[in-house]
């Protein structure tokens, strides 16, 4: 197929970017299925939530996950993306309870059935919104494998899982200390408890002796919970205590006997070193309340306020009751201080409400076994960490894990598949539901109201999307995964629990790799949240600079597990490249021919220019795909647009301008090969560009499509080509050193002009003094380069014994002294009082960088990083410095 049509001047990202999606899609170009011809390359995506919309941090982990399928797609790979969402248990719970509210009505109103189908509506409405949004930024994901968690494959496979566990024994329903949430009115993980610094009190309270002593001043933080003690207790090496032990105290307000015991668990030197034990509202005194036989009295409820047991205070809130309890302490003389005192205060990690430790019947998964599945899954190399040090963060969260409360009182998710016989009291767990009793036969049989943490179908997300329990050709070929792709934030809620569950029921680790990249912060390094009013909306940013440079300027910040600075200043950049591009590929096809080139590179008739970007671009080429296979995105992304921008465009695409011009640089291009020089040329900027845009689809995935179609029309899309390879004997070190030294040269020819605020229309003369006849030669082999990059109106090349022009600014690069001759125009008054102005100011610089690298303070206490960097820029002042006062003294001179 010819080229044809013109191209726009400008890029428009938004016509671009609704046309070629819709294409990828309808074309099937994201499509993977079972090959054995091909190596599978197969990443699960982390499915979002279906309680809202992308956020920042999705659009970032998208991003990278869609550039890792991308590439290994061009490599040959099958490679599957495979989507889903979440439902989300707890989270869409509660944004639909907090619209039922907005219209005065709870859950209760609706009752289950009515109230499900209420999620169902907006689950189905956000999912929506989520997918259109992943296509906004290019996810190049199979959407006809697109899997839900709620789905029925998905359920499934949840309730294998339950059922196997609880045959094995490992999933159990007991009553435990948990995480309760008095607004969400359910158990919550330890994960799903978040511990955040509050300042607060410590109360220092007597409990008066029964015998009339003085008895024992114990110190809490939770006033409100003494109203349920049923012990003290002291260390038994205390010795201030040792009379005490084994009597008995008075449990003030309450009135109540209760026994002082020894336990080794307490804390000598916190508080008074006497604590009061509530074994119904902290873990630590359940423990010590079972060691010692107490008794456990629940005085706050699951509602948050005080029970029965409170006595006077039942019915009260728990913060309400906390202050009352003090003041009538206080008024009966048995508060002895109150100090400050900031402590960790734990909050449900969706509503933010203070969790309330409380003692309640719960389904559990033991967790050491799993854990040791787990261990071996990265102890024995099977699942690599990226960046290797979480490897350790892991180990260390499974040696010490604690049994997995999994049920969850609420109604939205996968109910627990347990029922119970009224009849006879059995418990039935079964793979599918069953109509009567299995032991007596009964009828009369009642489904566990509970459902599952959401994190529990979470964990199967690897294997149960590619089909399990069933041994699907899928599982066989796609499964392990290649890659988890996932912040650092969810390795213990979701990147654990799928590896302890991917060993135990597939005997199989469930990926390959995890890469752990960071969290997106604004630019003061601080958390995005709606309170900080620091929240962006990432399609807001695709709608104003395009999903290729949110998607490259995002790829540019990454870093190993390290935390991503969103700048604004990034995404103008990162759209400037995108122009850069556009008009390059512009000026390319504006210089090809309509046919198709060839693709070969000639080995006879290049020039040095066609030798150092040849060299250069697989220089790139290797470079990108090493820091790829490294997970070096941002090296990689860096790396790109420093060759694209610089070395391609800048100069290489400069430096042919003459050749295509027939050496007459300025003039109209002749379409064809008007000399040899120029037929290279063109061969080498088509394909040069059509291997940039393939380098640049994984990361920019519109634009690149946009610009193959013009370059190559007729040849498919370039979702499907082959990932560029090196061309090793491209590489010519010697063109490369060679080139350094005419660039070298050009670029002290615009450095002077620069200092002049010269004009590129206004053409100087410019005299060149090599330092011998090698460097002579080169110079005068590159006369047409120069000339033109330079806009040199006449360029001399003279050898070490020419004279040297009077009339001139002078630098140097290297063994080549450069002269840029002055216009008889010029106004020389107004040059000097710039150029002194300009020293003025580079004295005030050096003065501040020569103050701080003095200090002995900064050099002490500031970053190595920083302080090299201060040298730097004092280096780089005083050479500025030095050149304009050269400057200053011929102008003066004339």
């Amino acid at each position: 197929m010819m080229r044809g049509g013109e191209m726009p001047k400008a890029y428009e990202h938004k016509a671009v970017e609704e046309r070629w999606y819709d294409y990828w899609v309808q074309n099937g170009l994201f499509n993977a299925d079972v090959n054995p011809s091909r190596q599978p390359f197969c990443i699960v995506i982390p499915p979002p939530n279906v309680t809202g919309v992308l956020h920042m941090g999705h659009a970032l982990d998208c991003t990278i996950q869609d550039l890792l399928t991308r590439w290994r797609r061009m490599q040959g790979r099958e490679a599957l993306w495979l989507p889903g969402t979440d439902h989300a248990g707890i989270a869409t719970q509660n944004v639909v309870e907090q619209m039922l509210s907005a219209e005065g009505l709870t859950r209760h109103d609706l009752g289950r059935e009515k109230f499900v189908e209420r999620v169902w509506e907006v689950a189905r409405k956000h999912h929506d919104y989520i997918v259109a949004q992943l296509a906004r930024l290019g996810a190049s994901v199979d959407w006809r494998r697109e899997r839900f968690t709620l789905d029925e494959q998905c359920s499934r496979a949840v309730r294998e899982a339950f059922v196997a566990l609880y045959e094995q024994g490992l999933i159990y329903r007991g009553e435990r200390m948990i995480n309760w949430c008095p607004r969400c009115q359910t158990g919550l993980s330890d994960l799903e408890v978040e511990h955040q610094e509050h300042p607060g009190h410590l109360w220092y309270i007597r409990y008066p002796a029964t015998d009339g002593g003085p008895g024992v001043v114990v110190a809490t933080t939770r006033p409100e919970t003494m109203l349920g003690d049923t012990a003290v207790a002291v260390n038994p090496h205390d010795r201030r205590y040792e009379d005490v032990i084994g009597k008995t105290v008075i449990l003030p307000l309450m009135e109540r006997e209760i026994p002082v015991i020894a336990d080794e668990v307490v804390d000598i030197a916190f508080g008074t070193g006497a604590v009061k034990v509530t074994p119904a509202h902290d873990p630590n005194d359940l423990e010590i309340g079972e060691r010692h036989g107490l008794p456990s009295l629940k005085v706050i409820g699951e509602d948050g306020k005080m029970t029965a047991e409170a006595g006077a205070y039942a019915g009260l809130d728990r913060f309400e009751a906390r202050r009352r309890v003090v003041a009538d302490l206080d008024a009966r003389g048995l508060l002895e201080r109150v100090e400050d005192y900031t402590h960790a205060v734990g909050h449900c990690q969706r509503c933010a409400t203070v969790v309330e430790p409380l003692v309640s019947t719960q389904w559990f998964v033991k967790m050491a076994p799993l854990a040791e599945k787990g261990l071996a899954a990265v102890d024995e190399g099977l699942v690599r960490f990226v960046p290797e040090r979480w490897t350790k963060i892991y180990r260390d969260w499974l040696h010490s894990i604690r049994d997995w409360c999994i049920s969850r009182q609420l109604w939205w998710g996968h109910r627990i598949p347990v029922w119970y016989c009224r009849d006879c009291g059995a418990e039935i767990c079964a793979r599918e539901d069953p109509s009567a009793c299995s032991r007596c036969g009964s009828t009369n049989i009642e489904q566990d109201p509970d459902v599952l943490d959401t994190w529990f179908s979470s964990a199967l997300w690897p294997f149960s999307t590619l089909g399990w329990p069933e041994d699907t050709p899928e599982m066989n070929y796609f499964y392990p995964t290649s890659v988890l792709v996932t912040g650092y934030d969810i390795i213990f809620f979701w990147v654990a629990r799928m590896i302890m569950t991917a060993m135990h029921f597939t005997n199989k680790h469930p990926f390959d790799e995890v890469f752990v990249h960071g969290l997106v912060r604004d630019e003061k390094g601080q958390k995005m949240s709606k309170s900080r009013g620091n929240v962006v909306d990432p399609m807001e940013l695709v709608d104003k600079y395009g999903a290729d440079a949110l998607r490259f300027a995002l790829l540019q910040l990454i870093t190993h597990g390290q935390d991503v600075r969103y700048s604004e200043d990034r995404l103008r950049g990162a759209r400037n490249f995108c122009n850069k591009l556009w008009n390059a590929t512009r000026f390319v096809l504006m210089n090809l021919p309509e046919e198709i080139l060839p693709a070969e590179i000639p080995t006879e008739g290049l020039s040095l220019a066609d030798k150092w970007i040849l060299s250069r671009h697989t220089a790139m080429l290797e470079e990108v795909g090493r820091e790829l296979e490294a997970y070096n995105v941002a090296e990689a992304a860096g790396r790109l647009y420093a060759y694209v921008w610089n070395e391609f465009c800048d100069w290489y695409v400069e430096l042919a301008k003459p050749a295509l011009y027939g050496g007459v640089p300025g003039s109209q291009a002749v379409q064809g090969a008007a000399t040899p020089e120029g037929h290279v040329a063109r061969l080498i900027l088509q394909r040069l560009l059509g291997e940039i845009l393939e380098c640049l689809h994984p990361f920019m995935p519109y634009i690149t499509e946009e610009l193959w179609q013009r370059l190559y029309p007729g040849q498919g899309s370039i979702v499907r080509q082959p990932w560029p390879e090196p061309q090793p004997a491209w590489r010519d070190p010697s063109a490369e050193e060679k080139m350094a030294e005419v660039q070298a040269v050009i670029n002290g020819i615009r450095s002077l002009r620069a200092d002049l605020t010269v004009p590129f229309s206004q053409k100087l003369p410019v005299t060149l003094i090599a330092g011998d006849e090698a460097v002579t030669a080169l110079l005068e082999s590159q006369r047409a380069g120069i000339s033109f990059l330079g806009a040199c109106s006449e360029l001399t090349i003279a050898g070490p014994e020419a004279e040297r022009p009077q009339r001139a600014l002078t630098t140097a690069a290297g063994e080549v002294e450069i002269y840029l001759g002055i216009a008889a125009n010029l106004d020389i008054p107004a040059q000097v009082e710039r150029l002194s102005k300009a020293l003025r100011q580079l004295d005030e610089q050096m003065a501040a960088s020569r103050g701080k690298l003095e200090n002995p303070q900064f050099l002490e206490r500031a970053p190595a990083q920083q302080v090299e960097q201060e040298r730097d820029r004092l280096r780089d002042a005083e050479a500025a410095a030095e050149r304009l006062r050269r400057h200053l003294e011929v102008l003066r001179g004339l």
